[in-house]
């Protein structure tokens, strides 16, 4: 047989078996993702600030903590680029650090949230009976109040420090990630599979950590990313109470309470801050759509 025949029939084959073999999931999911121009849009959006938070030392023309009384509300200039607060600090390096707490703090407290959230919803989902009642329960007690009364209730018993506004954040985010997990191995557990792995003789830990969670986290990894939008706006709204971030530490929130006096003779002190709050909570938006979008067969044509 000649060699190009048998090139061709190699080439054949390979392709054959490109055709028969399924896709990856996540494989299939980035690929849509990337498709989705507002999505990546908004994945640029914050991965610009999230370079800002983790280069912020090198990155900052000045300090963050300390400035000139003689430089005090100075609007933008060549010097200042986004000018100056009442004492003389220069905006866009505290905006710059900000970013580090801001971001820093939504990821731990949704990622708190998603851990005991998700590992209530499992046991309440996967067990039933009194535990899903429970939990369920609990799940009711929590949501039944308003979020960030709940959080500034939580704070001021403990104390208004920054790691105490985190865990608020991550209680008041818990029933959430809980309910939503639960709906999904309520439906998951149901599945053949499932019932195949019991009959196998497989323990419950067993099939909770190899095929019920693997099977019900997409939605979790979706609403994670729109809970970091949520708690970011939740963290600057008690640093604005005074219930969060304290000086010498500095985040957006922070910087509209200090500024909202001179929000008509220095309005640069408050338009700055916002929009970088508005900017990265918009970039998480845009990135949790594109996601939901690119996960959720339902969603895809």
């Amino acid at each position: 047989m000649p060699q190009t025949e048998v090139k061709k029939d190699t080439v054949k084959v390979k392709n054959q078996q490109a055709v028969t073999q399924p896709a990856s999931p996540w494989k299939d999911a980035w690929r849509n993702f990337k498709k989705n121009k507002i999505a990546v849009t908004g994945t640029i959006i914050v991965l610009i600030f999230t370079i800002m938070a983790i280069f912020a030392p090198w990155l900052t023309p000045y300090s963050h903590s300390s400035g000139q009384l003689v430089d005090r509300l100075q609007p933008p200039s060549s010097d200042h680029w986004l000018g100056t607060d009442d004492f003389g600090r220069d905006i866009l390096s505290r905006i710059i650090h900000g970013a580090r707490i801001s971001l820093t703090g939504g990821f731990a407290a949704v990622f708190g949230s998603i851990i005991v959230g998700s590992l209530l919803g499992v046991i309440a989902a996967y067990y039933g009976r009194w535990v899903d009642t429970l939990i369920s329960r609990i799940f009711d007690v929590l949501l039944a109040f308003p979020s960030i009364l709940l959080a500034i209730a939580i704070v001021t018993i403990l104390e208004p420090t920054l790691q105490n506004a985190l865990i608020a954040i991550a209680i008041i985010n818990v029933p959430n990630f809980g309910r939503l997990i639960r709906s999904r191995v309520l439906s998951v557990k149901e599945e053949e599979f499932i019932t195949a792995a019991r009959a196998v003789g497989m323990n419950d830990r067993r099939i909770l950590f190899k095929h019920i969670i693997p099977n019900s986290i997409t939605p979790v990894v979706v609403q994670g990313t729109l809970a970091i939008a949520t708690a970011i706006i939740e963290i600057a709204a008690l640093s604005f109470l005074g219930l969060g971030t304290q000086p010498p530490k500095v985040d957006w929130g922070m910087m509209l309470s200090e500024s909202q006096q001179y929000i008509v003779s220095a309005p640069w002190t408050m338009i700055f801050p916002g929009l970088a709050i508005m900017l990265t909570v918009l970039g998480f938006n845009l990135m949790g759509d594109g996601l939901r979008d690119a996960l959720d067969p339902k969603m895809k044509s």
